[in-house]
């Protein structure tokens, strides 16, 4: 509390006087500054350029005169603010990209839709656009309330007396003080249409009105998909519409296709989309494009995306959709202010004012020329009597001394008003000819005829309505243009997966994580012992890790050494050539310094019923439904917890039947039930599998599921490899020691990893050399479960394999996990 001495002074509370000064100054920001009039959608700035322009006879039919110009009287007469913040406001009136039907007419550099700002005010010249004349039509009739300018030296408009139906016509947005509006613009013809409805139906619902109005219609044109979005918010005042930039393909040269963006989005700033294309397409986000140009001119938009041979359009398209503002949302928010307070309206209710804000202008129109009408009549009259009897008129001014007792003497002789008198001794003599009494006769019938139709204007509704009605119909032949932006039923994204052959491919991930995708053809069958084909060329530091074989459309989950998940489409994995080194996976996931991916596991689909088994280095097993890891985030899920110094190791889909056989590097395998291991939560640990001695490590765990691939394949470092019949192992109890999977030695090397298989099976081997050997698992001779095996690739001193995997050799197709669980 601030307390003063003076009598004359009263305490004062700063918490209420803050309040209220700060309840006063938001008011004026949102009626007189940043939110539209409902009436003629204008904000108080806006309305003050007009006024000024018109009060500067700077009309759409002469000549244009500087911006300067037309500032200079805004801020001097009635908007004391910056000349730049006028300036800017003209400049937006003037644009065609930013205004549906632009309200002044400009010559010069305006900007452009690459964000370029206009030229100097100084530079540029502006007028009225025809549209805008209906804006001032009937001002001068005492049609609208006039106010003091801001220095009460002047006077200007509260509202225009508009035809049009601005605020939907060319929209509005705006920042007040806690509140905003965005208000799109729409089609003239429509809103027409709308009004005409429901000047028609004062009564009918707003999905009536909507039915004439199917969405906004932007300048920039583009498409827009309104949905539920839009119909609320025509039914409420808010909602949300997507709108997307239209795409054409066009053919270059014989093999290479070019995309073209030929409209982009509403408010979009067309220089910053090719920034993000060119961004997107460095970052390999959008693949296939060779060349990236900018080819707009005063013709219109037309942005080139040159393809690579072999890439298909539509993906092209898709991710520009996908990633870019290509394809973005308008939000409505439709805050006017309505009786000098701010309103959320639905489309009805804003037609609905402006139709009462019609009805008012023309009943005061109508009032203001049935007075002046009522007055001229009432001197035609009097004119009238004197040409009845003009020679006693004649006479009688003569006769008379002065101007003033004739004025008295007619007004006594004719029983004329006092104007009436005035006129008639004013007539000029060439009046009383044959020819101008006649007009003055006919211009005294059709007064007569006028006002008994203005009498009737006033008195009756449904004349009132017609009147409205004709206006409405000019309104729409003389400026109504067809609609600019399609209106989609759908914008649902082309399915990539439609577009690319569900084919097998490899993908290969090395340990410092550079990880590709190869058409699986690329690699064919050869010899057992063979050297096998250059693979992946990496650095000396870099091996290959991961290494499997799938198709284009099953689900890629990667599991890391720390026990998250990250879930991606095989297909959504850069293709590259057999020696390509790859992309690496930090572009496409979220990775910590210590953190690698440790297997790789694909899949089509998740379902309750089907189980994930995990392995960790250390022997821990878990097994958990696969339907609780479908929903990933962006930056992945915990798939397991870990004890301390563990790792996670592979991960397997088994059915509940199944069994599974754990191999170690240092040769031993115990073989369970997979039923051993009750399933847990995502988070869970496990238990324990197998009894690991001294520094030995789990290398693999191996499913057995279809009866089929009763074969165990154990595979070495050094490149030896054995087959043997699963049931040389017998079943025991989970933890347990196991028994010798293979003899492991120091020609064998350890053991690298081992999976089912059968006879009609190939195996794919990938060496730290980088070569890759496809070679029939026939050619492994099939032995007991101690034997160390057969030379299964030919090494040079040094070289070790690092991973395999296994294709059908019968038909070519990716032995998944699904596949040896389907039975």
């Amino acid at each position: 509390m601030l307390e003063q001495n003076s009598e004359d002074n009263k305490k004062i509370s700063i918490e209420d006087e803050l309040k209220k000064s700060y309840l006063e100054y938001s008011l004026s920001v949102i009626v007189g500054r940043a939110i539209p009039d409902v009436r003629d959608g204008l904000k108080p700035v806006h309305r003050r350029i007009l006024f000024a322009m018109h009060e500067l006879s700077n009309t759409y039919n002469r000549p244009y005169k500087k911006s300067a110009r037309v500032v200079g009287d805004v801020i001097g007469k009635y908007h004391p603010h910056g000349d730049s913040a006028v300036y800017d406001a003209l400049v937006r009136l003037a644009q065609d990209f930013s205004m549906r039907d632009p309200l002044v007419d400009g010559q010069g550099n305006f900007g452009s839709i690459d964000g370029d700002a206009a030229a100097a005010m100084r530079y540029t010249e502006v007028r009225m656009s025809r549209l805008t004349s209906e804006f001032l039509t009937d001002i001068e009739k005492e049609t609208v309330d006039f106010r003091p300018n801001y220095d009460n030296s002047l006077e200007e408009p509260s509202v225009l007396p508009t035809k049009v139906p601005n605020l939907l016509v060319n929209g509005s947005s705006g920042i007040a003080v806690g509140m905003a509006t965005n208000i799109p613009p729409h089609n003239l013809g429509e809103l027409c249409d709308a009004l005409l409805t429901l000047l028609d139906d004062p009564n009918c619902s707003v999905d009536e009105v909507i039915a004439c109005v199917p969405g906004p219609d932007f300048p920039t044109a583009g498409a827009i998909f309104g949905g539920q979005g839009l119909i609320d918010a025509y039914r409420t005042g808010r909602g949300s519409i997507k709108m997307r930039g239209k795409v054409e393909i066009e053919q270059f040269k014989k093999d290479k296709e070019l995309v073209v963006i030929r409209e982009i989005p509403y408010a979009l700033n067309k220089s910053s989309l090719v920034e993000k294309i060119a961004q997107l397409i460095n970052e390999k986000k959008i693949d296939g494009v060779s060349d990236l140009r900018d080819e707009s001119d005063r013709k219109g938009i037309r942005v080139v995306l040159e393809l690579k041979r072999g890439t298909i359009p539509d993906i092209v398209i898709n991710s520009l959709y996908k990633f870019t503002p290509l394809e973005t949302s308008f939000g409505f928010n439709m805050l006017v202010v309505a009786g000098n307070r701010p309103a959320l309206l639905n489309l009805k209710q804003m037609l609905e004012y402006f139709l009462d804000h019609r009805k008012e202008i023309i009943i005061r129109r109508s009032r203001y020329d049935l007075r002046k009408s009522e007055e001229r009549a009432h001197i035609l009259e009097g004119l009238r009597i004197a040409l009845d009897n003009i020679d006693e008129v004649v006479s009688l001014i003569r006769s008379s001394k002065t101007p003033l007792e004739a004025k008295e003497r007619l007004m006594e002789r004719f029983s004329l008003s006092e104007r009436q008198s005035q006129a008639i001794l004013d007539m000029r003599l060439q009046r009383l000819t044959n020819l101008e009494r006649e007009k003055l006769l006919d211009e005294y019938a059709e007064l007569l005829k006028f006002i008994e139709y203005l009498r009737s204007i006033l008195e009756n509704d449904e004349v009132l309505r017609g009147v409205i009605r004709d206006e409405i119909i000019e309104l729409k032949d003389k400026y109504a243009t067809p609609r600019r932006t399609e209106i989609l039923d759908s914008l649902e994204g082309i399915d990539i997966e439609d577009l690319i052959p569900d084919e097998n491919v490899v993908i290969t991930l090395s340990r410092r994580g550079y990880i590709k995708r190869t058409p699986l053809d690329t690699y064919q069958q050869q010899r057992r012992g063979g050297k096998g084909i250059a693979g992946v060329h990496t650095s000396a530091e870099d091996f290959i890790q991961s290494f499997c074989t799938t198709t284009n459309h099953q689900y890629l989950l990667l599991f890391t050494n720390l026990g998250k998940m990250h879930q991606l489409k095989v297909h959504q994995i850069p293709e590259g050539s057999r020696t390509a080194k790859g992309l690496h996976i930090a572009n496409l996931l979220p990775m910590e310094k210590e953190e690698f991916i440790a297997t790789a596991l694909t899949i089509r689909e998740f379902t309750p019923d089907r189980y994930f088994l995990f392995v960790t280095r250390k022997g821990m097993v878990k097994r958990t439904a696969i339907d609780l890891y479908k929903n990933v985030r962006v930056g992945g899920i915990r798939a397991v917890n870990l004890n301390e110094e563990d790792e996670l190791l592979d991960v397997k889909e088994v059915p509940a039947q199944a069994e599974i056989l754990l191999a170690t590097e240092y040769g031993q395998g115990i073989r369970f039930s997979v039923a051993d291991v009750r399933p847990m939560g995502r988070s869970a640990a496990g238990v324990k599998g197998i009894a690991l001695a001294g520094k030995d490590r789990v290398a693999s765990g191996v499913v057995f599921g279809d009866p089929e691939r009763n074969q165990v394949l154990t595979v070495s470092a050094n490149g030896f490899g054995k087959r043997s019949d699963v049931d040389l192992y017998r079943l025991q109890s989970r933890s347990g020691k196991g028994v010798i999977n293979m003899k492991v030695t120091a020609k064998t090397g350890h053991v690298i990893g081992a999976t089912s298989v059968c006879e009609s099976d190939d195996i794919l081997l990938l060496t730290s050399a980088n070569k890759i050997i496809r070679t029939p698992v026939a050619s492994v001779r099939n032995v007991g479960r101690a034997a160390q095996g057969v030379t299964l690739v030919d090494m040079e001193q040094g070289v070790t394999v690092m991973g395999f995997d296994i294709v059908d050799g019968v038909s070519g197709d990716v032995v998944s996990d699904k596949e040896e669980t389907a039975s």
